[in-house]
């Protein structure tokens, strides 16, 4: 037996600053240890706390002890034992599990600040990530910006030519009467939550460079009937989340008008404008900072009063639409935000509706983030919910290709180690996005090497490629749907959509041409997902098993098992109880069980 942080630490996940930690470390007693100590330190800091001997059984020693750490932060630990022969040294071994010797990787314990809620009704639901220009067109509107009209729903988004700067400024004009003519499809999949791309004025088809943050942009829709969709979503059990692009403004925007197509007085226009000292600029007009170097999207200076009082005053862009009924904020690239920004974001946000969702745009490990060598307390109480899982994402498709079970296991167990419970609920989990390959492409390995960019967007994935890529995406789907956080589903992903790097990954969703095999799939998995409210809910751990994965959920007397298969072999197991396959809703009795090539069984016990 081992040392396994998820089993034998309590509380589970992250800590309080000054609650009772419990550990139980069982260890063979062939190690001949006397005295057995857990070792904990931040910076210059350090805790030595001894654990006391229990008992002992079939050869196994049980080491247990209690401590408080006053000071939050990120700490790091290791267990040193005394021993006739000197010290013994045990870290973290390649599942996340303790193993013996030194200069090992340590474990993380991190320390909140104190203890905060996170939404109770976004908890065991499903995220529809849908590109608003891009999902269901149903109004008849006229493009009224620079860019061109596509008339065809089903050609394909423009592709700029090498050396080429990519505009971002054609459109399908997908809108809000769009979305709510498919709000009963949405249902069918078990969505409860709607998360659209920006969806205020701006001169791109993506939005992100926002031209008017108190309008919704004239393609997509207006007030009255955004109102309509939060309306009618409420009615189907759904709520609404928002992107909001707080880091930077369009250079086209009413703020910056260096197009000039506002009346307003714009920061590139004159150092007179009010809105000059909302931007950093090095050499008037033309030279100024801006994110990653694109010029269509300068940064905002978050320092700036009336910015801030613009975004999160009492009259400001956050109370307005959360007020309006918005349920949740999607906070991109919110590690460029200030600390302080994100804590007021914060305020405003909870001050309106204390149970609006607050997801940041993270793609590491969000406990210890560092963004321009600071430190971002993300999960300390004082600023977001949860995060986009990108380290789930990772996890689950580097283990559907092929990656062994003891790599996911460490990769899944770190953040489920890191995280206080309450985010790790709340957590956007997906396998994709408009920012990443799309995952059947990435699963179906099909060969694209030494293709351009234009080529690589009239790729059709066929055949036994198209077919293992369907395989694996279904068990990637079924890890997403049941590992702790809500699933967050790109919209057409269900429907056989594919894609490269964007903006081949933003094609319209294919109505009337969907792969239907694959949305009953979907179809199938939301029913299942909508059973197990409480299961989803509780804790998770991983057995011992090299050859397969098998992830236990657990909350109370109630155990779900979640086994994926993602080899080309049949693999056979024994159960040892009589089961409920929830998702086919058939009984398996105890006994031996197959798992064919690349497939799951999510089993609750009876």
């Amino acid at each position: 037996m081992n040392y396994n942080p998820l089993l034998n630490k309590r509380p589970y996940g992250a800590v309080v600053a000054g609650q009772l930690v419990s550990i139980s470390f069982p260890l063979d007693i062939n190690f001949g240890v006397k005295r057995f100590y857990i070792r904990l330190w931040k910076e210059s800091e350090i805790i030595r706390v001894e654990l006391s001997k229990t008992n002992e059984h079939t050869g196994v020693a049980y080491f247990e002890g209690d401590f408080r750490v006053k000071d939050w932060g990120i700490w790091h630990y290791h267990f040193e034992g005394e021993t006739d022969n000197g010290m013994v040294y045990f870290g973290q071994g390649e599942d996340g599990n303790s193993t013996c010797g030194e200069w090992l990787p340590e474990w993380q314990l991190t320390v909140i600040k104190h203890r905060y809620k996170t939404p109770k009704w976004a908890k065991g639901g499903l995220i529809y990530h849908l590109f608003a220009d891009r999902f269901c067109r149903a109004g008849d509107r006229k493009l009224e910006k620079d860019g061109t009209f596509h008339t065809d729903w089903f050609e394909a988004p423009v592709v700029a030519n090498p050396g080429e700067e990519y505009r971002a400024d054609d459109f399908f004009g997908g809108d809000i009467e769009g979305i709510i003519s498919k709000l009963d499809y949405l249902n069918s999949l078990g969505v409860t939550i709607l998360y659209l791309s920006p969806i205020f004025e701006a001169a791109s088809n993506h939005r992100y460079d926002t031209g008017d943050y108190f309008t919704i942009d004239k393609l997509f829709g207006n007030e009255k009937i955004f109102k309509q969709l939060l309306e009618k979503c409420k009615l189907l059990g759904m709520e609404v989340m928002l992107d909001g692009v707080f880091n930077h403004t369009g250079s086209d925007s009413i703020y910056f008008n260096k197009n000039g197509h506002y009346d307003s007085l714009g920061a590139y226009e004159s150092q007179n404008s009010s809105y000059h000292d909302w931007y950093y600029f090095t050499k008037f007009p033309d030279e100024y900072a801006c994110w990653w170097g694109c010029t269509v999207v300068p940064t905002v200076n978050k320092s700036n009063a009336d910015y801030r009082k613009m975004i999160f005053g009492e009259a400001g862009v956050i109370k307005k639409w959360t007020k309006m009924g918005v349920k949740g904020w999607r906070l991109d690239v919110v590690d460029e935000l200030p600390i302080d920004f994100v804590d007021d974001i914060r305020k405003a946000v909870k001050s309106s509706d204390p149970d609006c969702l607050i997801i940041g745009e993270v793609w590491e490990d969000a406990t210890t983030k560092i963004s321009y060598d600071e430190w971002r307390p993300y999960f300390f109480g004082d600023q977001l919910d949860g995060v986009t899982n990108y380290p789930f994402k990772s996890a689950i498709l580097k283990y559907v290709l092929g990656a062994d079970v003891a790599a996911f296991k460490r990769n899944v167990g770190s953040i489920l180690q890191n995280y206080p419970k309450q985010s790790l609920d709340v957590l956007l989990n997906m396998i994709d996005s408009h920012d990443t390959v799309r995952a059947l492409n990435t699963l179906s390995e099909f060969p694209i090497d030494g293709l351009t960019k234009k080529e690589r967007a009239e790729v059709q994935i066929n055949g036994e490629y198209l077919e293992l890529g369907k395989r694996r995406l279904k068990i990637a789907a079924a890890l997403q749907y049941t590992l702790p956080g809500i699933p967050c589903l790109y919209y057409g992903d269900e429907a056989g959509v594919t894609g490269y790097e964007d903006p081949i990954n933003r094609k319209t969703y294919p109505w009337g041409k969907e792969d239907n095999e694959l949305v009953k799939f979907y179809q199938k998995l939301g029913r299942t997902r909508a059973k197990l409210h409480e299961e989803l809910e509780g804790e998770t751990y991983f057995l011992d098993d090299d050859e397969i994965l098998v992830m236990i959920r657990t909350i109370g007397n109630d155990m779900l098992i979640v086994a994926v298969n993602n080899t080309p072999n049949e693999i056979e197991r024994k159960l040892r109880y009589d089961y409920i396959d929830i998702f086919n809703d058939i009984e398996i009795k105890e006994g031996d069980v197959k798992l064919a090539p690349y497939s799951f069984y999510i089993l609750k016990k009876k």
